[in-house]
């Protein structure tokens, strides 16, 4: 089975990128998250989506 989403830790790291610039792309609707009781976790898919069209 595939991951559906990572945390946004997870997908810094994946991206390579900070905290802060993970939450410009989650606020620009680049990144898509959804809620999971309380913690907010990034879709694997708009992570690969991003990573095609490049940053």
């Amino acid at each position: 089975m595939d991951v559906l989403f990572v945390s946004v830790n997870d997908a810094a790291k994946i991206l390579n990128l900070g905290r802060t610039s993970i939450y410009q792309l989650i606020n620009a609707g680049t990144l898509e998250t959804r809620k999971m009781g309380r913690r907010r976790v990034v879709t694997t898919e708009s992570i690969r989506r991003l990573a095609d069209t490049g940053l």
